[in-house]
């Protein structure tokens, strides 16, 4: 399954957390996580953010106003991945609007999609990409839900070589294609691959991110609280007090530390439209990790429900 290498790879990003703690839980408490880009050794916060739906609000000035407060949010508690897409219809729009009116964006990691048909098309999406969103270059440039990959792979490939884009990866969601995105995994030169995973929706673990980290690729994690059917799941019930054993303070934070303690998964992407939320979310990316015996009761708890 996944050697010893690659789970303290996984883990190498938990800054001064290099032996286990009491509890059944990865140690020193509060401390800031970090997970590994294999391809590189680059470390990225665990916590992302995604923009489906979230940021898809047009000219609706007040609706972006508050879009900028979520974004500096972000920033302010330690968020770097911002993933999109142009088939948000205008969230590139309006996440480029927001970055020019925050200030300590500087540990942005720009990821966004190419979703077109055609290699000419392709390239000409991503290009207006970059002028919505006002970066020179992407981090990351992904191609979204497998859509006519074979066009646009060798098109990521020349850009990364050309330092156009810095990784390049391919995407899936809601369980779908295993089969093809399996095999473009072996077969394709990415960095990242991006997929659906949460504590109820765990086919990844069987085939895709065993294969990932044998890959060594990073993996981003969408879905992470399955469009919210996980908090209504939840709902009325308390967070376990056991919870606490792993720096979680409440049911967003409980969800995303089961995610991005899988030694294979380098960062979630939560999306949300409110500033309390999003300050939820990035606290799971400090403290500690369950280890694998309470990631087992974590499902058996929620399960239970």
């Amino acid at each position: 399954m996944i050697n010893r290498r690659r789970f303290l790879q996984g883990l190498g990003g938990l800054i001064a957390a290099t032996r286990l703690g009491r509890g059944n839980v990865w140690a020193a408490p509060r401390a800031t996580i970090r997970k590994t880009i294999p391809a590189s050794g680059e470390s990225l916060p665990p916590i992302g953010m995604g923009s489906w739906q979230t940021f898809d609000v047009g000219d609706d000035a007040d609706a972006r106003a508050i879009r900028v407060e979520v974004l500096q949010a972000f920033f302010n508690h330690g968020g770097g991945m911002i993933d999109s897409s142009p088939m948000y219809d205008t969230s590139e729009e309006v996440i480029g609007h927001c970055l020019s009116r925050i200030d300590n964006k500087g540990a942005m990691f720009s990821a966004t999609k190419v979703w077109t048909l055609g290699r000419q098309a392709g390239i000409r999406q991503m290009e207006r990409s970059q002028r919505l969103w006002g970066v020179q270059r992407f981090d990351l440039m992904q191609i979204h839900n497998l859509l006519d990959w074979e066009s646009h792979i060798d098109t990521l490939a020349d850009w990364k070589d050309a330092d156009r884009v810095r990784y390049i990866g391919v995407t899936t969601s809601h369980g779908r294609r295993h089969d093809e995105l399996e095999d473009v995994m072996r077969e394709q030169p990415l960095d990242f691959v991006q997929l659906t995973y949460n504590i109820l929706d765990r086919e990844a673990e069987q085939r895709l991110l065993p294969l990932a980290a044998e890959q060594d690729l990073a993996v981003i994690v969408n879905r992470p609280f399955r469009r919210g059917a996980l908090f209504r799941k939840v709902r009325g019930h308390p967070l376990p007090d056991w919870a606490a054993e792993f720096d979680c303070t409440n049911w967003a934070q409980f969800f995303l530390k089961f995610i991005v303690s899988h030694p294979a998964v380098t960062c979630a992407i939560p999306a949300t439209s409110r500033v309390d939320h999003m300050i939820e979310n990035m606290g799971a990316g400090r403290g500690r990790l369950p280890d694998a015996a309470t990631r087992q009761r974590m499902i058996e708890h929620v399960t239970n429900l």
